[in-house]
């Protein structure tokens, strides 16, 4: 994953999740690669920034904490430690999908958000299981809503969560 890539996290992810939104400070408005994370960088965006990139991490660290624990004994503790850091195996992009860069087929591309996937061409080349969810297998694409708690409840966050284990296991 290179070539223009903008975002945070592990650069080499397997597991990518798209956004048009980038946090509203300059060292992200101006990134032009992919960044990891450090320790306590998400506190110092929720704080900077508010109520919205909160909520954001919030919702990201409960699905990848439902997907995978990894040793955490909580959400908030992964979120902490682990969310979008170098070693996390997976990012949050700024920048739109390339999908021919994964030759491999392993990756799976989240976009967040109906809206934004419908500006970027994709939810016409889904299969929609659903008002929140499309998928596209060939392609390793799920559409999802974004990140926000009104959007992606925690029984959306479930559902979510059994279509990445489905594609993992189908690979």
């Amino acid at each position: 994953m290179k070539n223009n890539v903008i975002g945070l996290g592990n650069s080499d992810a397997h597991l990518i999740f798209y956004t048009k939104n980038r946090p509203p400070l300059s060292i992200y408005q101006d990134l032009s690669c992919v960044k990891p994370m450090v320790n306590n960088e998400i506190t110092h965006i929720c704080h900077e920034t508010g109520n919205h990139w909160r909520k954001i991490f919030n919702v990201y660290a409960k699905l990848l904490f439902e997907l995978a624990p990894k040793g955490f004994s909580s959400w908030q503790q992964l979120r902490d430690n682990s969310l979008l850091q170098a070693t996390s195996g997976h990012c949050l992009l700024f920048s739109p999908p390339n999908l021919s860069t994964d030759k491999s087929g392993r990756k799976l591309h989240i976009i967040l958000g109906k809206s934004y996937a419908e500006q970027l061409g994709f939810s016409q080349h889904c299969t929609w299981l659903s008002k929140d969810f499309a998928i596209n297998s060939e392609l390793g694409v799920i559409i999802c809503p974004y990140f926000d708690y009104r959007q992606l409840s925690n029984i959306k966050i479930t559902q979510l969560v059994g279509l990445i284990k489905q594609h993992n296991t189908g690979k």
